[in-house]
């Protein structure tokens, strides 16, 4: 389903200006089933509208990039229809750990957070890792205390509970069981992350990732979404953020493989994000959302659907789920 929405007084047709910014946004590639009911569906449709109008909205007065990015991400942790933040899956013990990463492309300069489980807003405290230490990724306990030191809005595991996540967490176990399978292949909608891409006025580039990552996971499980260059990266060529089978984004380094055939290959955003999407990953690994350095926008994936929106100074706004 499409939504399209045109600004008023901005040019839109043929022959139309090259956007001066661009933002685009993902929730996931494990997305709802095409027989849910329209109510459900608007749901989610109404929670990707809020964080690209936030966006939107501050690109349009001259934000940074990377402030932007965190910003919007923090509104998609807070929405428990997704995973990160709030709506993070369950692990196999019925606990929470969450992961993120932010880059600015202009600079290279990143910070991540793995295994988190008191942080309300992962993200900011992988910001805080990229300006506050020398450090890119902090894991676990040593994540923990750092959040202690900078003061970051805390809570209890619990906090991140939601009852839909308690379910997929049954469903995984269930399975487990019956076939005695320690890594069963999990449903699609047991897994997603959160994402944007940005560019800003300044034709800065910028990319924030956050994710619960995958339900029932064992030992400490990390996927891609704190690794730069693989579910997370940006530099001066593009901005990519990435959601799926972490494994796999970690295997192909998705982020930057995309980067490297724009910068390289000379291939144009559209040709390198389909090539890994569709040639690289494997049917279902999940999907991209990236932006490059001219305002051009993608959002590809090999899954039923990913939760995504787009829009740019030119006019143009749209959230899809599927199709």
């Amino acid at each position: 389903m499409v939504l399209p929405f045109v600004l008023a007084g901005c040019k839109t047709a043929f022959g139309s200006p090259p956007p001066t910014w661009s933002i685009v946004i993902h929730g996931g590639a494990g997305v709802l089933s095409k027989n849910t009911p329209p109510e459900k569906v608007k749901e989610y449709e109404d929670a990707l509208i809020k964080a690209l109008n936030h966006g939107r909205d501050r690109l349009a007065k001259g934000d940074k990039a990377l402030d932007v990015c965190e910003s919007v991400v923090r509104i998609l942790e807070d929405d428990p229809h997704f995973n990160a933040g709030k709506g993070a899956v369950y692990n196999e013990k019925g606990e929470h750990e969450l992961d993120a990463s932010i880059m600015d492309g202009s600079t290279l300069r990143c910070g991540a957070v793995a295994g988190v489980r008191t942080v309300k807003n992962p993200i900011g405290l992988a910001r805080r890792v990229m300006e506050q230490t020398k450090h890119v990724l902090l894991m676990g306990d040593g994540a923990e205390q750092f959040a202690t030191t900078q003061g970051v809005e805390r809570v209890d595991n619990t906090w991140f509970d939601t009852e839909h996540r308690k379910q997929a967490l049954e469903e995984v176990l269930r399975e487990r069981q019956r076939t005695g399978l320690v890594d069963v292949q999990t449903p699609p909608h047991t897994y997603g992350t959160v994402g944007c891409v940005v560019r800003d006025q300044d034709g800065h580039l910028a990319a924030a990732t956050s994710t619960g990552g995958m339900t029932g996971k064992r030992w400490g499980r990390v996927g891609d979404t704190p690794v730069i260059g693989a579910g997370n990266y940006a530099d001066a060529h593009v901005a990519v953020s990435g959601t799926g089978t972490g494994e796999e984004f970690i295997r192909h380094v998705v982020g930057h493989s995309i980067s490297a055939r724009v910068q390289f290959g000379k291939q144009t955003l559209d040709e390198a994000v389909r090539a890994v999407v569709f040639d690289t990953l494997k049917p279902g690994d999940g999907g991209v959302i990236a932006v490059d350095q001219a305002g051009n926008m993608v959002a590809r994936f090999n899954s039923e659907g990913m939760y995504r929106g787009m829009a740019d100074s030119t006019g143009r706004v749209e959230v899809r789920i599927y199709e």
